[in-house]
């Protein structure tokens, strides 16, 4: 097995700490040796029950054994390890198995009963059920000693180590497959920044579909550490289940913060046993970075970001209540620099190079080379003097230190009456009028043209008082006429705040002035 291999990783685990604990669910600890053993008996299964080796395998599967230990079964069999969610829409989750050649699944509970909706007559595809259910509807897989590997099968760099789907413009799932060569400059570049240890716990907040959740398995595993699933219920006392299961690095959403903030978790001090959190997938707002340290005042909070087609993450800032505050623009934290062996450059609205400002591209050992369907590859890639960079679609600001600051999606600024507006910057000046916790703007279609609509949380306040300490603070006609309170904001599968699902709501319902 040649290094790059990503489940190497787990291998190195299991060679420094092979009686420790791999996983800690709620019920039940599985040490790195029986996580090694029951992979390598699922990857027989898989290897030994396909017609031909399976190319890709879809996990479809929760937080429990079967998702986690069903993810290092695929890498073992020398497939692409395809995660999947049991509750997604059935027609979304075949289409996602067509396009990413799935030969085998492996199923929980819940994903068993998604496979027999998905694979109705439509798809030949075997599974790999632990729990042994059997309706009669699906072809299964048996697992057996006498069938399991002896050790994961060879694989090459080049070769596909896993495959996640982003929403497209398109409104069909694009597929993001990553090699095994990625993640490898990936992880050996994350080893050298963080010092994880085989006594390290890490929380587990994000689906298997989400790319995040790489990082906690695989960060984890490379240290002989241990992964912990992060249940909903956790959230409304955050520094007792840490304290309790004994969490020393924290990742997730940064709109987790205001989950703890909302049930009063972030007291001064309330979570001392962490030495590192992370947080991505969003805007980090200073705010929170500052709350969160002042609750885990041992740990060392980083902003990392980073689009799934460039491998988990490819920039990274530590904050420092000395010198981060000054370099935030409209509140929010920078993303940092981008990594060692990238380069990147900033694409103004002509498409020309700008020093300062514009839309971020990165080409280097992290990215993808291209989606599964290639029609998807037009406007994401940038040809250019013999080389291709992944256009992230994401604006951002270069700073005098050469860090970058995310500025919003290149679709959340908008024309409204001629002006350009930014949403990012009315969240940030709506965020501090008294009263306001969190705020979004989206866009609707009015009779006088665009028209925006804030949505936010803490106290209620009349439309009026927040238009007239609006327009205190930004120019004139960037003043959102239409305002709604929500409790909370709503969250999408990954625990982001679902922007779509508000403007939906925008459109659909009357909203007062």
């Amino acid at each position: 097995m040649l290094q790059p291999a990503l489940h190497a990783r787990f291998l190195q685990g299991l060679a420094t700490a092979p009686r420790r604990a791999a996983l800690r669910l709620d019920r039940e600890t599985y040490s790195y040796e029986a996580v090694h053993e029951t992979a390598l008996r699922w990857a027989g299964a898989l290897v030994s029950g396909c017609r031909q080796p399976p190319r890709a395998v879809g996990v479809l599967a929760g937080k429990g054994l079967e998702g986690y230990a069903g993810v290092l079964a695929a890498l073992y069999a020398g497939a692409a390890a395809v995660p999947l969610h049991p509750d997604f829409p059935v027609a979304r989750t075949r289409r996602m198995l067509e396009t990413a050649g799935v030969s085998a699944l492996i199923a929980d509970a819940r994903g068993l009963a998604a496979a027999a909706r998905i694979t109705e007559g439509k798809l030949d595809v075997p599974v790999l059920s632990p729990d042994g259910s059997d309706d009669g509807s699906l072809r299964h897989l048996t697992v057996s000693r006498r069938t399991a590997l002896h050790e994961p099968l060879p694989v090459a760099a080049s070769d596909i180590a896993y495959v996640l789907y982003t929403s497209g413009s398109t409104g069909r799932p694009k597929g993001v497959p990553i090699t095994h060569g990625n993640t490898h400059h990936y992880f050996t570049l994350l080893d050298s920044r963080y010092d994880f240890d085989e006594h390290d716990v890490f929380s587990q907040t994000f689906d298997l579909n989400f790319d995040c959740a790489m990082f906690d398995l695989f960060c984890a595993w490379g240290a002989g550490a241990s992964v912990r699933p992060v249940p909903a219920h956790a959230y409304r006392d955050l520094p007792a289940f840490v304290a309790e299961r004994g969490l020393t690095v924290w990742f997730s959403t940064p709109s987790a913060i205001a989950l703890v903030r909302r049930a009063r978790g972030l007291a001064p001090g309330g979570m001392p046993g962490l030495r590192w959190s992370l947080f991505a997938g969003e805007a980090l707002q200073a705010s929170d970075a500052v709350a969160w340290q002042e609750a885990a005042p041992g740990c060392t909070v980083e902003n990392i970001y980073g689009p799934t087609e460039l491998t988990i993450t490819v920039t990274g800032h530590r904050w420092s209540s000395d010198t981060s505050p000054a370099r935030c623009v409209n509140g929010l934290v920078p993303i940092g620099t981008v990594h060692e062996g990238h380069d990147h450059l900033l694409l103004d609205q002509r498409g020309e190079d700008s020093d300062s400002e514009g839309e971020l591209c990165v080409t280097g050992p992290q990215m993808t080379a291209g989606y599964l369907d290639p029609r998807d590859d037009e406007g994401r890639f940038l040809h250019r003097d013999g080389r291709t960079w992944y256009r992230t679609g994401d604006r951002v600001r270069r700073l005098d230190n050469g860090e970058l600051v995310h500025l919003g999606r290149l679709d959340t600024q908008v024309q409204v009456l001629g002006l350009r507006v930014e949403l990012t910057e009315i969240e940030h000046a709506l965020r501090t009028c008294d009263g306001v916790e969190d705020a979004v703007t989206v866009t609707r279609p009015g009779g006088n043209g665009t028209e925006l609509v804030v949505f936010y949380t803490g106290t209620r306040v009349p439309a009026a008082e927040l238009a007239r300490g609006l327009r205190t603070l930004l120019p004139q006609g960037m003043t959102p006429r239409h305002y709604r309170h929500l409790d909370v904001l709503p969250l999408n599968s990954n625990r982001k705040v679902d922007r779509a699902r508000l403007a939906l709501a925008a459109r659909e319902q009357p909203l007062p002035g």
